[in-house]
């Protein structure tokens, strides 16, 4: 929940530090936003759906109507060539004390409330109010609780920054995608179908790492975070008592004899400079220590840093179990939850994207508060984005041991250094604004 926050600030200096083409008021000295008409099929408290085109007709001062914190003073210098000012001027706005008071507030609401996958009715309706009062476009809902919303001229390029500047008008279309379940549900995933990336060319996000101190950001090129599965399988033999082990079909025996025969996927078919994980975490069978059960279930997790390692390790972790439970004359059925959105492809990152992250975290922070960093045996569902279009997913780093800000973000005892906030909204823009003006 922290890109939330993060990506919302980001709209904050993307709308404020806008001098954006006027339309033709309406009467003398009218330059008022115009009011949006609603479709008929449009949900309550719902911006305009469509779109983004219209946008061009009404790109223009966003934060006249806004509340009178965050301030909008500290203008851009023209931007046209990105130059260290342009930079300078960025993250000065975002550490403006009223702004990060703002930011602060937003998150602290935000965690004061926790919830779970497509179950995020408050945060989204916070996010959407905050949207309101910044007069920037959305379309809601997606992915139940998902949000797409857009700065910009509405026309192309679009780039995308996932929740997760100069003086002159914004040469395209800033997405931002405010995505629902990303823990549990593949949110990007029904993001992607309800149209989250429609015309969208490239994408951006961002996530906290406890590996890293405060404000410094990381990432690579190509594979980042490893592709994710689960497994569940049962083997059935046929019960009989424990003293009489010839009367049964040991289905112990077969389950045990498995887990080892798995091991065999990475140790002996996997090329060793190509990461895979193939774990057994689960072992259950019968409760009654003189009888030998009917049925064992084991189940595990699998992870690989491409596609084609990934859908291999199903392949023999399928034919191993099934296979080896015939050998001691048992059957097996395994379960990979296809039908429970719980497999992530790998998080690749285009080349291209992972350069313009580390030109901009460079020039905006420093050469020293960027890293080239491992690839990790996470997962995140960040990655169904990166196989649709080019997409750079990086890390901001939080920990401050005196903070107590040093524990993993799975952890009852995670704590963030909200001094990150400014540090990453300002990324967050200076990505979007940028890669528009070099695209442009």
């Amino acid at each position: 929940m922290n890109s939330n926050k993060i990506i919302l600030f980001s709209a904050l200096i993307l709308t404020s530090l806008i001098v954006p083409a006027e339309p033709t008021p309406s009467a003398p000295g009218d330059h008022s936003r115009p009011i949006a008409e609603l479709e008929v099929d449009c949900c309550l408290n719902c911006k305009p759906s469509s779109p983004e085109l219209a946008a061009t007709k009404k790109n223009y001062s966003r934060l006249h109507r806004a509340l009178a914190t965050p301030t909008t003073t500290s203008p851009l210098p023209s931007c046209e060539v990105w130059t260290t000012s342009c930079s300078e001027s960025v993250l000065s706005f975002a550490k403006q004390p009223e702004n990060v008071e703002w930011l602060k507030t937003i998150r602290r609401r935000i965690h004061e409330h926790p919830e779970l996958a497509f179950e995020e009715v408050e945060t989204s309706r916070l996010v959407r109010a905050e949207l309101d009062r910044l007069d920037i476009d959305y379309r809601f809902p997606l992915a139940t609780t998902g949000i797409r919303a857009w700065i910009g001229t509405g026309g192309p390029p679009f780039v995308a920054v996932r929740a997760d500047m100069d003086a002159l008008p914004i040469q395209g279309t800033v997405v931002l995608i405010f995505q629902p379940a990303e823990e549990a549900g593949n949110g990007a995933k029904r993001m992607i179908g309800d149209g989250a990336l429609e015309n969208v060319e490239a994408i951006f996000a961002a996530h906290v790492s406890h590996e890293h101190p405060t404000g410094i950001i990381g990432s690579r090129s190509g594979p980042l975070l490893a592709g994710c599965g689960f497994f569940r399988a049962v083997i059935t033999g046929r019960t009989g008592h424990g003293e009489s082990p010839h009367h049964s079909v040991d289905a112990v025996l077969a389950a045990a004899a498995t887990v080892i025969s798995l091991q065999g996927i990475v140790s002996r078919e996997a090329n060793p400079l190509d990461s895979q994980v193939v774990s057994v975490t689960a072992f259950n069978g019968g409760d009654k220590l003189d009888m030998i059960p009917n049925s064992v279930v084991i189940g595990g997790t699998l992870r690989a840093f491409s596609n084609t390692s990934f859908y291999h390790l199903l392949q023999r972790i399928e034919e191993v179990i099934v296979e080896q439970a015939s050998v001691y004359r048992c059957s097996a059925t395994v379960d990979f939850f296809k039908d429970k959105n719980t497999i992530y492809p790998p998080t690749v990152n285009d080349e291209k994207m992972h350069e313009h992250v580390r030109k901009v975290a460079m020039d905006l922070l420093g050469p020293t508060n960027f890293r080239l960093v491992p690839p990790m045996m996470g997962a995140e569902d960040f990655s169904f984005y990166s196989e649709v279009i080019p997409a750079g997913f990086f890390y901001i780093g939080i920990r401050n041991e005196a903070l107590g800000s040093f524990h993993t973000g799975h952890s009852p005892y995670f704590f963030i250094d909200e001094d990150v906030l400014p540090i990453g909204a300002a990324t967050h823009a200076t990505i979007a604004e940028r890669y528009l003006n070099e695209r442009g």
